[in-house]
């Protein structure tokens, strides 16, 4: 797929309307994605970023369509990760002396993923490459989210290409954020920055920062990932803005798992007594079984509140719970409330050790938890209706 931004830019990339699972198997797309490629025309021709290696040799092939490879002068890889840089193999058969613009780090890990020692051109922010009316301004952007991860802007056009940085991950043939779903667009922004750049906030916050200092007019936001920011592209990085300072809703989030029912019965007692003394608060509910581990990381990004529930099996908690908070400890969340509970049958260690986890990921634990001695009975779910109420209480 190609299409002209203005006469000058043309996309490139590839929509992948089938993807399910990326990252491996770590982050679900159920909107599918796309890997954004630009190809940019002055008296010098630079190609920014590629696509993924599956469709590394389409990309070529497409690309000869739109242009005579021998006419790009520059590539410009703005991150390394192989979802950008996996077409680089194919195209470099053709063109193997054009020159790479990257970073130090980005140099460092395209040649330990690809093994070739290209013409690397080593960049930094502040760094220009002069197209003739036009050049690109180099902002390094590191650890949101690779070591290597930068930011290119192009001058005249105002346009800043930023990779990863304000990406969704939303397969659409419309490529504009005017032209799609508002509520869908949002959500996978949303997703993408709780699951990928949480970690990061800090930095993402100081590099927004920076680069509002420069005083650089932006016409639009060109992702990697996803559709392009033409309408208010600012809307976004103020959205950035927002997500980067500990983020909440007014929202809390139950986690289960459960091996007779038990478990889940208690955390639907607890949902009861939460919006007994707190309507206003959104209360969800997901069984870490049977739920996307993607979404549910998204939910406790938009949390205040994270109650965590486990049946006892062999001293500790269940399979799914242990992967999730897993999930959670490596988002490194603050600014966030939690509690643990769960029923046994026989040692009934699992609110103990939930409590401890959460703790050391960082969670104000502001209840001691109930664990219950098989199925719950009325006296039983009454406990869990009277933790619900405090969490409630405590949640306002």
């Amino acid at each position: 797929m190609s299409f002209k931004l203005n006469e000058s830019i043309t996309y490139v990339g590839k929509i992948d309307w089938e993807l399910r699972k990326f990252h491996g198997e770590e982050y679900s797309t159920h909107r599918g994605s796309s890997y954004n490629s630009y190809l940019v025309r002055d008296e010098k021709t630079v190609l920014i970023d590629t696509v993924w290696q599956p469709f590394g040799q389409e990309f070529v092939a497409k690309l000869k369509q739109e242009i005579d490879l021998k006419e790009i002068d520059y590539i410009i890889m703005n991150h390394s990760e192989p979802d950008h840089s996996g077409a680089l193999p194919f195209l470099m058969e053709e063109i193997p002396d054009t020159p790479i613009y990257c970073t130090a780090n980005g140099r460092k890990i395209i040649q330990g993923h690809y093994h070739k020692d290209w013409n690397f051109v080593e960049v930094k922010t502040g760094d220009r490459l002069q197209l003739g009316k036009r050049e690109i301004i180099f902002i390094e952007a590191r650890m949101l989210h690779w070591p290597d991860t930068m930011f290119s802007y192009l001058t005249e056009d105002n346009i800043l290409f930023s990779n990863d940085g304000f990406g969704q991950h939303l397969a659409s043939e419309h490529m504009y954020n005017d032209l799609v779903n508002t509520a869908e667009l949002h959500y996978e922004a949303l997703k993408y920055y709780g699951n990928i750049l949480t970690p990061f906030s800090k930095l993402v916050e100081a590099k927004i920062n920076e680069i509002l200092k420069l005083g650089l007019p932006i016409n639009m936001i060109c992702p990697s990932h996803g559709v392009i920011w033409r309408d208010n592209p600012l809307q976004i990085v103020e959205l950035y803005q927002k997500w980067a300072k500990d983020y909440q809703e007014n929202q809390v989030t139950i986690i289960y798992d459960t091996m007779w029912n038990s478990t889940r019965k208690m955390a639907e007692a607890l949902a009861s007594g939460i919006r007994m003394v707190n309507p206003e608060l959104t209360v969800k509910l997901y069984n870490s079984a049977r739920s996307d581990k993607t979404d549910i990381v998204a939910e406790v990004f938009r949390s205040k509140a994270v109650l965590m529930g486990s049946s006892t099996i062999n001293n500790g908690y269940l399979y799914s719970i242990a992967g999730i908070l897993d999930e959670i400890k490596g988002m490194k969340f603050k600014n966030k409330k939690a509690a643990a509970f769960g029923s046994y049958g026989w040692s009934g260690e699992a609110v103990k050790l939930l409590s401890e986890e959460l703790h050391k990921s960082g969670f104000d634990i502001i209840d001691d938890g109930v664990r219950l001695l098989w199925v719950p009975d009325e006296a039983g779910l009454a406990q869990c209706v009277e933790m619900g109420r405090r969490i409630g209480e405590n949640l306002k």
